[in-house]
C-alpha cells in the first residue's frame, strides 16, 4: 500500500503547501525501490530522467505517452546499441532524437547536464549501461539538487526483480492500474513454463554463449546472473555453472568439445546495420531482422573452428536469442523460448511466438516487427 505524506526534501514544495492548504502537487508517495531505499516520489512529475535509453520499452508498458511527453533526458544506449528496436520508436515518437542525451556510457553520463534539465525523477538500473547503485556520487549530486533517484532492476537479477521493478514504476509513475495489468499476464505466462517442468525428470545439459561475435575468443557464457537466470528459470543445466562462480565468465572450446552439452544457444547481438555484413561474426537478431537473414547469421557463427564437430550442432539442437531479452520487462518470453528448445516434447503447446505477438499488441507502441530467436537446422 502507499503511504501518501507531505514532502520534507524540498523547502519549496513545503512552503507551497502551507500558502496553499495542501493544494495539487504537494503530496509524495512513499515508495521502496529495488536498492531497499524508501524514498519519496512528488506526486506531479512532468520531467524525467531515465539512466539507460533502452529502458524506454519497459516504460512504455505502463505509458505510452511517457518517451514524447515525459523524458527529457537519457544515455544515447538505445540507438547505439540496438538501432532496430529505437528506428520503430522514432517512426512512433518523430521527436525522439531530441531528447538530451547524458553520455552514453556510466563513464560518460553527464550530472551538469542532467541537473540542467531540471527534472523531478531519475530512473537507473541496480546494473547497466548508466550510472548505477554503486555510483553513489551521482546518487548524492542529484539528491542534493533536488532530483529524487528510483532505482529498478530488468537486467542484474531480471527474473527475480523484473515483477518488483514493474511495480515500482507504476506506482512512482502514477500508473498502478497498467502495472498491475503487466504483471498478471507476467505470471500467467510464466507459470506456464512451471507447468511444464513439472512433467521434467532429467535436466538438460546445455551451453549459453553470450554476444557471439563480440570479441575474438570462445566462449563467453552467463551463468548465476542475467541471462543465465533465464536457463535456471527454463530447466535447464549450464555445463559451465560448475567453472564459472560469478554472472559471467570464459571458457574454452576445448572444454565444449570435452563436454558436448545436448544443447547449444548463442545470444546474438547483431542488428540491421551489421546484418548487411554477410561475413560479420555476430548473430543478427531482433527489431528489422528477417528470418532469413537472422538463420544465416546463425549458420555463420556455427563455422567457426570445432563447431562442427560440437553434438549439439550436428542433431540440429543449436539455437539463437537476442541478449536484449535480458533489458527488457518481456523476458519471460525468452524463458518459454528456452524451455521449448530444452523440452520440445513437455513444451509441445507452449507457443512464445504468440506470447511475443501479445507483449507487443497490448504492451508496446510499436509493432512486433523482427526475429528475435532463431534455430540453425540442419
Amino acid at each position: 500500500m502507499l503511504k501518501w505524506k507531505i514532502s520534507l526534501f524540498r523547502p519549496a514544495v513545503l512552503a507551497g503547501c502551507l500558502l496553499s492548504s495542501l493544494s495539487v502537487g504537494t503530496w509524495a508517495a512513499s515508495v521502496t525501490d529495488l536498492a531497499g531505499r524508501t524514498v519519496e516520489i512528488p506526486a506531479k512529475i512532468e520531467r524525467i530522467i531515465v539512466g539507460e535509453g533502452r529502458m524506454l520499452p519497459s516504460l512504455a508498458i505502463l505509458d505510452r505517452e511517457l518517451p514524447a511527453q515525459r523524458v527529457v533526458g537519457m544515455l544515447g544506449d538505445f540507438e547505439q546499441l540496438d538501432p532496430g528496436s529505437y528506428a520503430q520508436y522514432r517512426q512512433v515518437y518523430p521527436k525522439l532524437d531530441q531528447i538530451e542525451r547524458l553520455g552514453r556510457s556510466s563513464q560518460s553520463f553527464s550530472v551538469e547536464e542532467a541537473i540542467a534539465l531540471q527534472p523531478q525523477l531519475a530512473i537507473f538500473s541496480l546494473r547497466g549501461h548508466g550510472p548505477d547503485v554503486k555510483d553513489t556520487a551521482t546518487l548524492q549530486r542529484l539528491s542534493k539538487a533536488g532530483v529524487t533517484v528510483v532505482y529498478v532492476d530488468f537486467t542484474k537479477d531480471p527474473l527475480k526483480n523484473t515483477e518488483a521493478s514493474i511495480r515500482v514504476l507504476g506506482q512512482v509513475l502514477g500508473k498502478q492500474k497498467a502495472a498491475e495489468q503487466y504483471l498478471e499476464f507476467y505470471r500467467s505466462e510464466m507459470a506456464k513454463v512451471s507447468a511444464g517442468l513439472a512433467k521434467v525428470k532429467r535436466k538438460t545439459p546445455m551451453f549459453l554463449e553470450s554476444r557471439v561475435g563480440l570479441g575474438n575468443s570462445c566462449c563467453e557464457t552467463l551463468t548465476h546472473g542475467m541471462l543465465g537466470t533465464f536457463v535456471s528459470a527454463a530447466g535447464g543445466a549450464n555445463i559451465a555453472d560448475p567453472l564459472v562462480p560469478g554472472a559471467h565468465g570464459t571458457v574454452s572450446l576445448e572444454f565444449l568439445l570435452q563436454s558436448q552439452p545436448e544443447v547449444y544457444i548463442g545470444t546474438g547481438i547483431g542488428n540491421p546495420i551489421t546484418a548487411r555484413d554477410r561475413n560479420s561474426p555476430r548473430i543478427a537478431l531482433g527489431a528489422g531482422i528477417d528470418r532469413a537473414t537472422a538463420q544465416a547469421s546463425l549458420r555463420h557463427a556455427l563455422t567457426r573452428p570445432g563447431f562442427a564437430q560440437l553434438k549439439a550442432v550436428q542433431t540440429g539442437r543449436a539455437y539463437a536469442i537476442s541478449h536484449h531479452f535480458n533489458y527488457s520487462a518481456a523476458n519471460v518470453v525468452a524463458v518459454q523460448v528456452l524451455a521449448k528448445w530444452l523440452y520440445p516434447a513437455e513444451f509441445a503447446q507452449l507457443n512464445p511466438q504468440a506470447t511475443l505477438q501479445t507483449f507487443f499488441q497490448r504492451f508496446q507502441p510499436v509493432p512486433l516487427a523482427g526475429t528475435y530467436w532463431i534455430e540453425a537446422g540442419q
